[in-house]
């Protein structure tokens, strides 16, 4: 994939040129019930290790390793030849490129996967659900930054039982969509601190391998 095609679809950096916002329908008791059920599944993640794929809307993909140490932390690690590295700490999202060796640092509350980082995650309130779908074996979550609706819509997709998170699909505010695919996952892992210290000399290594 070519880095600037990539770089217009990355899931976490702040979304795009705000759109006319939505009224959410009302949701059935059902509905309540599954949000209710993915909260908890969220506020009870701690760590966890996955491969992902990332397809972006004009079809461009790259994969790698994701790291997230909830709350606050996430780092993802682009495998070769793509040169891009994003991490999740104190608060900030740095996006860095190994070759140009240039970062650029934005607020975690600015970008669609901040909601996964906060210390209690409730999907009300300041987060406005817009639907819940089932198929499958699948719950499929919709749902935006209620003071920020212009910003886009993040949708979670996860296994119902046993409820794991799969993948999530980002539509900014200009109707693209960049989908991100989890496998081999792994959760309650140990992970190293100074993979998500952008201060530590250790940061740019590889993410260890504690299983």
């Amino acid at each position: 994939m070519r880095r600037r095609s990539l770089l217009s679809a990355l899931p976490l950096l702040p979304l795009a040129a705000p759109a006319l916002a939505q009224q959410a329908p009302a949701l059935s008791a059902r509905d309540r019930g599954d949000v209710q059920r993915v909260e908890a599944y969220l506020n009870g993640l701690t760590t966890m290790r996955a491969r992902f794929i990332q397809i972006a809307q004009n079809g461009a993909t790259a994969q790698g390793t994701a790291l997230i140490w909830r709350p606050g932390r996430m780092r993802f690690d682009y495998d070769p030849p793509e040169p891009l590295l994003l991490v999740a700490n104190a608060g900030q999202f740095m996006h860095y490129d190994k070759e140009l060796r240039q970062p650029s640092i934005v607020p975690v509350g600015s970008t669609p996967l901040g909601i996964l980082l906060r210390e209690r995650i409730v999907l009300s309130g300041d987060v406005t659900v817009t639907g819940v779908q089932r198929e499958g074996g699948f719950l499929r979550l919709t749902l935006f930054r209620s003071a920020n609706a212009g910003e886009g819509r993040l949708t979670l997709v996860l296994a119902n039982d046993p409820m794991e998170l799969r993948q999530w699909l980002v539509v900014d505010g200009q109707g693209r969509t960049t989908r991100v695919t989890l496998s081999a996952i792994e959760t309650g892992v140990r992970l190293d601190r100074a993979s998500f210290d952008f201060n530590d000399p250790r940061f740019m290594a590889p993410p260890v391998d504690n299983g």
